[in-house]
């Protein structure tokens, strides 16, 4: 069996993770949907969305964004097309990067 990992987080992850699981609960409350409601809709069980709203750092950030995107938690002021945007600009800044600094595009040959 693998030894499971212990990992300490600082305490602005901590205060990060409380506040988004705040919002999500206080959100799902407010729009009156069942925790199972919830987890149905975004794909996972019950007892992830439980750990979710109670701000376990070792869920996965995919399914935190869609329980929230759910619920209507707006993340980062998306907007449609606003993100893209932000994207790009993200996407600008990295290519200034030296290239030892970024992982080489592998181009996979995938005509049989």
């Amino acid at each position: 069996m693998p030894k499971s990992v212990v990992r300490t987080y600082s305490d602005v992850t901590a205060e990060a993770l409380t506040l988004l699981a705040g919002l999500i609960r206080a959100s799902r409350l407010e729009n009156r949907m069942s925790a199972q409601e919830v987890a149905d809709r975004a794909g996972i069980s019950r007892g992830m969305l439980q750990r979710i709203e109670k701000a376990d750092p070792k869920c996965e950030i995919g399914a935190t964004f869609e329980v929230a995107h759910i619920v209507g938690v707006n993340l980062f002021n998306a907007e449609p097309g606003r993100l893209a945007m932000h994207i790009k600009q993200v996407e600008d800044k990295l290519t200034l990067l030296p290239q030892k600094a970024r992982k080489p595009n592998k181009v996979v040959m995938d005509d049989f």
